[in-house]
């Protein structure tokens, strides 16, 4: 496994800025290109909620490796939920991302990596201002394998006191995934010059670059 996060991102993991000031969504144009090449049997699923994810999306788009990324709901109660029953926390879902990857060019660890070191895994419920549990931080696992490589390394990040706090991210089985309404996916590159775009995706994206130029594409 790949080292843990380095001590000099912990400002970035504490300092990440509310997506509590989303502008109203915008349509896309056209059909979102989150996916690179064609998916195989070969592919694995990942799926994390860590607040955002217009953010989460973006970032993982980045990471050499990943084939797909697909914004959408995780976790709750209600059938075929929308974002507006999402938004009010009552549905019990998470926004979260599903990730498909190929583990011959990134391991599930890296994607553990980059998950821990881009929010804040520490405050319950809440990414910044945002606050419900839709913004929880959660890893949804798919085979035995994941769910023990997720356990063991919020176990090593508690030893390493990376953080001030305790890491509240559950890691639960993967249940059903809504995908989220069409202008959710492949937001920040069809919308990139729109005001938050620019003021809190784009600095998240300047520091993955510096963090982990040898993980991006």
């Amino acid at each position: 496994m790949n080292s843990i996060l380095p001590s000099s991102l912990l400002s970035f993991c504490m300092t990440i800025v509310s997506c509590v000031a989303k502008e109203s969504p915008q349509q896309g144009s056209g059909a979102s290109p989150t996916l690179v090449g064609n998916d195989s049997k070969d592919m694995e699923i990942a799926t994390f909620a860590g607040g955002c994810f217009w953010c989460t999306e973006a970032i993982f788009l980045e990471i050499k490796g990943v084939k797909k990324v697909v914004s959408g709901y995780i976790g709750g109660t209600t059938l075929n939920p929308t974002y507006k029953e999402i938004c009010t926390g009552t549905t019990g879902h998470a926004e979260a991302i599903q990730i498909t990857f190929d583990p011959s060019e990134v391991a599930y660890e890296d994607l553990l990596e980059v998950f821990f070191g881009t929010h804040d895994p520490t405050t319950l419920n809440r990414q910044g201002a945002d606050v419900g549990t839709q913004y929880r931080s959660a890893i949804f696992y798919h085979s035995e394998d994941q769910m023990n490589k997720a356990q063991n390394y919020i176990v090593l990040l508690a030893k390493e006191k990376l953080y001030d706090r305790e890491i509240v991210t559950k890691v639960t089985p993967a249940s059903k995934f809504y995908a989220a309404e069409d202008y959710h996916q492949n937001y920040y590159n069809q919308n990139a010059f729109q005001g938050y775009c620019q003021m809190v995706i784009a600095p998240k994206l300047e520091k993955l670059r510096q963090y982990y130029s040898s993980k991006l594409k």
